[in-house]
């Protein structure tokens, strides 16, 4: 396999994606510890399936890989889980994409999941504890809020790839109510969408 330099601006804002990364686990480290954020009272399952694009996240060492275009597919597997498709440009501008599966671990609200992935460390049981917990939800299902019981990751999904101002102030305001700082969520660039990545406090 041949190695693809990037382009020096491509390697500085991954560097800055980088260096936000240990910010944000520097912060988590001085934390107090506090309850789990809560889940929406009930998630209907099938209307949460389909394509659901990323707007804004707090990073993650296992998408820095990813410039733009992020998102998440769900549908229904034959064992009544939910298949799940992620993926993403590249900084290279190749495709990059990830399959796994997700199974729920809370049968009174169905908003609480265990995400696996195959070949990932920690995480390529399809049985385990929750790493995914819908912790808020637009109208009609036009946008959600998902992180996990210990709120270190944190993605702003959406059915489009752009929100009005409205929807933003809702979901920052979600994203406090779930006791996180929305400074530490950066815009994700989408196609026909955001093109900047900046503190989601400040968009």
């Amino acid at each position: 396999m041949t190695c693809r330099r990037m382009p020096r601006s491509s390697t500085r804002r991954l560097a800055w994606m980088v260096s936000t990364v240990a910010m944000v686990t520097l912060m988590a480290g001085g934390a107090t510890a506090s309850a789990a954020p809560a889940p929406v009272p009930r998630l209907d399952v099938e209307r949460y399936l389909g394509t659901w694009h990323q707007l804004a996240a707090i990073p993650q060492y296992f998408n820095l890989v990813c410039a733009r275009d992020t998102e998440a597919n769900y549908a229904l597997d034959p064992q009544g889980n939910i298949a799940v498709r992620n993926r993403c440009t590249t900084w290279a501008n190749t495709p990059n994409e990830i399959t796994g599966t997700a199974t729920s671990n809370d049968p009174e609200t169905g908003a609480q999941l265990h995400v696996s992935f195959p070949g990932v460390p920690t995480q390529d049981r399809v049985n385990g504890p929750t790493n995914y917990i819908v912790t808020a939800l637009g109208p009609e299902y036009s946008w959600a809020v998902v992180t996990d019981p210990s709120a270190l990751s944190g993605f702003v999904l959406a059915r489009g790839v752009a929100l009005d101002n409205a929807a933003w102030q809702e979901v920052r305001a979600s994203i406090v109510a779930a006791g996180q700082n929305p400074c530490l969520y950066l815009t994700s660039p989408v196609t026909g969408g955001e093109s900047a990545i900046v503190p989601l406090c400040i968009r």
